[in-house]
């Protein structure tokens, strides 16, 4: 019994330690890069900064996903959830340690090159909170959708979920990022918020992309038949 309950333990471990690392990466590489272009007066670029965050979310999802699942995200976490693919004992524990990570990259980002482009915060243009709260809410309901669709479901090619969701990542870096930061991840945005202290309009950085997640779970579940195989759910009915 103690050698189940301690086999157990490590495994819980070691999935909250890769969901700190992962995040911890995530907002190192894609905040640094925010910051690094300030720095080199635009040497990156806005789409180099949108590659720089899809292309570690693709590289963390090969990475990790076998560990831990690769949520580095609260709102997928709590989506996974809601959707019947994750434990809620550890909802908690993965959401802690994504904002521990998060913190812990914007606190080693602000050490190494200072107080530079708001510790690449996240920030509505213009104070437009109504706008990016919108736009949060959609860009994390797309990403969620292709996070089921890629990454759940038995019927999608197998093995290139990181690649899905990667592009969906940048893709939406690039075309909204100047408007609200295309954060769609709340831990992402808490690190350079705290440690920047760069509050304005941050809750809409929480609530938008959760509630788009869960939006996602709601319509895939529709789709997917209750995220069961189509052919199955057409027998099952069949029966009834």
């Amino acid at each position: 019994m103690k050698e189940v309950l301690q086999k157990q333990f490590v495994a819980c471990y070691s999935e909250i330690a890769a969901e700190s690392i992962g995040t911890f990466i995530l907002v190192f590489a894609g905040t640094g890069a925010v910051m690094v272009n300030e720095l080199s007066h635009g040497a990156i670029t806005h789409l180099g900064i949108s590659f720089v965050f899809g292309a570690v979310v693709a590289a963390l999802i090969y990475a990790l996903s076998h560990i831990s699942g690769a949520h580095f995200n609260p709102a997928v976490t709590l989506a996974f959830w809601t959707s019947g693919f994750f434990p809620q004992n550890r909802v908690l524990p993965y959401i802690l340690a994504q904002c521990g990570g998060a913190i812990a990259a914007s606190s080693i980002l602000f050490l190494s090159l200072g107080s530079v482009a708001n510790m690449g915060a996240t920030l509505p243009l213009h104070d437009n909170w109504l706008q990016s709260s919108i736009l949060e809410f959609v860009l994390t309901f797309i990403l969620m959708l292709v996070i089921l669709g890629s990454g759940l479901d038995r019927r999608a090619p197998s093995g290139f979920a990181g690649v899905a969701i990667g592009l969906t990542v940048g893709l939406e870096a690039a075309f909204m990022g100047p408007i609200t930061g295309a954060s769609m991840n709340p831990a992402r945005s808490l690190g350079p918020a705290l440690v920047g202290w760069v509050w304005q309009h941050h809750w809409l950085y929480w609530i938008a992309p959760i509630v788009g997640a869960q939006l996602a779970v709601v319509t895939y579940r529709h789709l997917s038949h209750n995220f069961r195989d189509t052919v199955q759910s057409l027998k099952l009915e069949s029966k009834q």
